[in-house]
């Protein structure tokens, strides 16, 4: 299976959890339900991993990957206690699509420091994604 099916079942799931992460935080602190999701990933991905038996490779992972995983990691839980707090005191269909700017940061991003490369096209789909977003958000 390509990518793309991968990307689109992520879209998908994305979406499920925009929505029953809406109705999760309605009476409980957003920092604790982040916790709880948390958790639920951690315990569910080592699930996975254990039983695919992928936890043999963990000593093979040189120091740099490492250092870039946990900083992903930190970045993530950053971004869920931002999203479940937005999504607490915000409408989930002005929170996602202002969420989903991420796509166009992060298209920069890879510009600037992955030195990948920023075609017209890119720079034409960025800027609708951005509009999108913004209009969906204060529509």
């Amino acid at each position: 299976m390509s990518w793309i099916f991968w990307a689109m079942l992520s879209a998908v799931f994305a979406a499920c959890t925009a929505l029953l992460a809406k109705v999760g935080v309605e009476h409980i602190d957003s920092n604790l339900a982040t916790a709880i999701r948390t958790t639920v990933v951690l315990f569910f991905t080592w699930a996975i991993v254990l039983g695919l038996n992928a936890h043999r490779g963990l000593p093979a992972i040189g120091r740099r990957s490492w250092i870039f995983l946990v900083l992903s990691g930190l970045c993530t839980g950053l971004s869920w206690l931002c999203y479940f707090r937005a999504l607490q005191i915000g409408p989930v269909s002005g929170v996602a699509p202002i969420d989903k700017l991420s796509v166009a940061i992060v298209i920069v991003f890879a510009w600037l420091f992955l030195h990948e490369s920023l075609t017209p096209l890119k720079i034409l789909g960025g800027s609708l994604i951005t509009a999108g977003a913004l209009v969906l958000a204060f529509a």
